[in-house]
């Protein structure tokens, strides 16, 4: 008769099983996986408005669009690998085309938002169609290039975009249908707003993690590690930097309609090349090799922003050596940083567990 030996079991001298000590501990995923992160992170946003005060819920507000503009710039730097210096003109496109759709034609939000994507879509469809015949520097320098056309174009243009003036109190949306909902009819307009943005934002954030685990996100990710390998098996790279480019473009747009909304108003500064510096500053301060680095990154760099800049006038000096400690401490971002000490504490307590250390 045979015995059959499972993993962790070897035969004693005497014929019987002595199980390692390794293998008397079961394997079960670890608790930290098994906490709905996403799911907690969503509900405690969606409290702030009843447990927090109106410049918590300015905060947040600004947050949540900024994680949606970083996570929309990222599916190009960080998914397909393409470093650009003007996404922030796709921000500033939808952010004019909601701003001035909902003002000066009096369009309902319910169809402002939705064109406001769909039209930075289309402004990245045309300019991706040059920027991806170029690679690295070059195709960096021309995003850069397109990006100041439109910021010309916004400042210049004074009978559609108002020009230095820009396009200011940009009506909320009829929200007074939030009204009747529970805990809802003493929230202000702003509160009620950051609501709807949070939810907006969240599916969009959904969608955008359905992408890049997609079929198609692995195709740009094949693209983005060795485009010549991919351009060898059959893939048209160009096609896909394109493909990336315009659905990048599409979300940043929606971030720049909301943030339209948000600030009550739509101006030229929106669309210059500081904005889009920033916004890369996001990505890879909370690390870009993450889905949920750039939302994290958001995060701590408008908290930084606020925070330093109530102490002292030096802000920018003290923000910048701040950025530089963190991204010295963590060279993967935050996430990465996190990601680095759990699995090492993994490793620790795997190793307590072994046979040598029993």
């Amino acid at each position: 008769m045979t015995t059959e030996l499972r993993t962790g079991e070897a035969v004693a001298p005497a014929g019987g099983i002595v199980r390692s000590p390794a293998a008397a501990v079961p394997l079960r995923t670890p608790l930290v996986r098994r906490i709905p992160w996403t799911l907690l992170v969503f509900i405690v946003m969606a409290t702030v408005p009843w447990l927090g005060s109106r410049y918590d819920t300015f905060l947040a507000a600004q947050i949540v669009i900024d994680a949606l503009f970083a996570v929309s710039l990222n599916l190009l730097l960080g998914t397909t690998g393409l470093v650009s210096f003007g996404h922030v003109a796709y921000f500033g496109v939808g952010a004019y085309v909601c701003g001035i759709l909902m003002k000066t034609y009096g369009v309902p939000f319910v169809i402002a938002f939705p064109a406001a994507g769909l039209g930075a879509a289309l402004f990245a469809l045309v300019s991706g169609y040059f920027c991806v015949r170029l690679i690295k520097l070059y195709f960096a320098m021309l995003t850069l290039a397109f990006s100041q056309i439109v910021w010309a174009i916004c400042y210049k243009w004074n009978s559609v975009t108002g020009g230095d003036q820009g396009v200011p109190e940009i009506p909320y949306p009829h929200l007074h249908w939030m009204l009747s909902l529970p805990g809802c009819g003493d929230l202000s307009i702003g509160d009620r707003f950051y609501l709807l943005a949070l939810v907006l934002v969240a599916v969009s954030l959904a969608v955008v993690h359905r992408i890049v685990r997609s079929p198609f996100g692995r195709v740009l990710t094949t693209v983005r590690d060795n485009p010549e390998r991919a351009a060898f098996l059959g893939i048209n790279v160009r096609a896909y930097q394109l493909a990336s480019f315009v659905v990048a473009g599409g979300f940043a747009g929606l971030a720049g309609a909301l943030y339209g909304i948000f600030s009550r108003g739509v101006f030229a500064d929106y669309v210059f090349w500081s904005k889009s510096a920033e916004v890369i500053i996001m990505a890879i301060l909370g690390g870009m090799e993450f889905f949920w680095g750039p939302p994290v990154g958001a995060a701590a760099l408008v908290w930084l922003n606020q925070a330093i800049t109530d102490y002292t006038q030096y802000w920018p000096f003290v923000l910048g050596t701040i950025l530089l400690i963190l991204l010295f401490v963590f060279p993967g971002g935050i996430v990465g940083g996190l990601v680095a000490g759990f699995r090492l504490i993994q490793r620790v307590g795997r190793r307590r567990l072994s046979p040598r250390h029993a």
